[in-house]
């Protein structure tokens, strides 16, 4: 199977002190949906940010190992280079310029590629994947609902036609019913238009249910790699993720403590 991504053993460390995260290994098949689950903090941002580059502005670098897209090592590429590549990021908090409509933001996110047919082609097939932002092309976009400003944010992502997209917490503060909605338009992207795409998410109930794999990480170190439905039936992932934890981190429940010494 062809890899449209392949981490392999990577460190990161900021500000030449602080180990974010410890040697992690992640591939997404070309066309496929993968997620990265785990709790706030154990390196799931960091880890997206290693693939865009985004880690310099935030004054963290990749000490060890290798960041490969498409059979390239991009590793030492800047993060403009690799949106020309074909790697798209909508960051997490929804961030789309609210000052201006949808259609503005849109075209200002098309400036990578092309001119302006492929720009009004591409403007055109976001919209037949979000409606919605077609009913709201002309309001400000500080004015959408947060659903909407989400949808826009992968809007403006989907204008740079990328081969990979990656979403950091996608579902963040949206209702049940909304990120169904998206997670269903995500879905559709990957299966007509053949998108590879890498899903960080704190919600492992939606994300489950839409990938074919998961990668589960704590502490800056992938503790759990498997198919969705083994993850969704894994009685530890069940107690700390999907209900009947309380609120509980992982490392909270003994049951998992034990299984995670076997791992390491």
């Amino acid at each position: 199977m062809t890899h449209a991504l392949t981490l392999n053993n990577i460190e990161v460390i900021y500000d030449h002190v602080f180990l974010a995260i410890k040697g992690v290994s992640i591939e997404v098949p070309q066309g496929g949906m993968v997620a990265l689950l785990g709790a706030n903090g154990a390196g799931k941002s960091t880890t997206l940010k290693s693939i865009s580059g985004l880690l310099k502005s935030e004054r963290g670098e990749i000490t060890r190992g290798s960041v490969q897209f498409m059979g390239q090592d991009i590793g030492k590429l800047a993060p403009q280079d690799r949106v020309k590549l074909g790697i798209a990021q909508v960051l997490e908090g929804r961030r789309v310029f609210e000052h201006l409509t949808p259609d503005e933001n849109l075209i200002a996110a098309s400036a990578v590629r092309g001119g302006r047919a492929e720009m009004q082609r591409n403007r055109d097939r976001v919209y037949s994947y979000f409606p919605r932002l077609q009913q709201r092309r002309t309001a400000k976009s500080g004015y959408l609902s947060g659903g909407e400003q989400q949808m826009l944010a992968i809007g403006r992502a989907l204008m740079t036609q990328p081969k990979l997209l990656m979403l950091d917490e996608p579902s963040l503060g949206l209702a049940p019913l909304i990120v169904a909605e998206i997670f269903d338009i995500l879905r559709r992207i990957n299966r007509e238009d053949g998108m590879s795409i890498l899903l960080v998410e704190q919600n492992a109930i939606a994300a489950l249910d839409v990938v074919s794999h998961g990668y589960l990480i704590e502490n800056g170190r992938v503790v759990m790699h498997d198919k969705a439905e083994v993850l969704r039936d894994n009685p530890d992932i069940r107690e700390a993720y999907l209900g009947g934890a309380e609120g509980r981190d992982f490392k909270d429940i003994k049951h998992y403590r034990r299984r995670k010494r076997w791992l390491a």
